[in-house]
């Protein structure tokens, strides 16, 4: 997909503020220093789209981008990040979970888990999560590029099994491999995008 025009349109914590207008949106779901912030601004081609922090656990909204005026890519809270007190984690929880369960516009869930590293038992539950509630969902391993071949083939067969028998796409901000990959599914999961 060409992206003609992308930009960011609002940060919000309830509901009553997401947009109204009933485009379809796809959210990016995984740990905080997952590298979703990477990912987006990889596919929408503008770096610094979506901000990039050193620091994980920094994404405390959701986050709506508008791209070519017709799709939203919607930037989740990360979760797993120790430092940030419980009681924000489970706010976020509350409102991540209400915004994946009840939006109609909703239309692929991207769950980004980092290749270097087993699955980790946040990013198996968040799997199960969205498989029960019959949410379609893509898994993205990122920062591929930091890996050989045969050790991306290792992860990719560990990721499977642990997060039961579904696609991956493996995806490196860097290089921008698995871009093309990750666009594809989009446009399948959209209609007249």
């Amino acid at each position: 997909m060409k992206v003609r025009s992308a930009r960011f349109v609002k940060s919000t914590l309830k509901p009553a503020d997401f947009p109204s207008d009933r485009l379809q949106e796809i959210a990016f779901i995984g740990r905080s220093n997952v590298g979703k912030s990477r990912l987006l601004n990889a596919l929408a081609g503008i770096q610094g789209l979506a901000r990039i922090s050193s620091s994980p656990g920094r994404t405390q909204t959701i986050n709506f981008f508008l791209i070519n005026d017709r799709l939203y890519f919607v930037d989740l809270p990360g979760y797993g990040y120790a430092k940030v007190p419980k009681q924000i984690q489970a706010g976020w929880q509350g409102m991540v979970e209400g915004y994946l369960r009840d939006r109609p516009q909703l239309k692929l869930v991207l769950l980004l888990v980092d290749c270097r590293i087993p699955p980790t038992p946040a990013d198996i539950e968040a799997k199960a999560w969205l498989d029960y509630f019959n949410i379609q969902s893509t898994v993205i391993l990122t920062k591929s590029d930091k890996l050989s071949r045969n050790r991306m083939l290792l992860s990719v067969k560990r990721a499977k099994e642990m997060l039961g028998s579904v696609e991956l796409i493996p995806f490196s901000a860097v290089s921008g491999f698995g871009k093309d990959a990750v666009w594809r599914k989009i446009q399948a999961a959209v209609s007249q995008v």
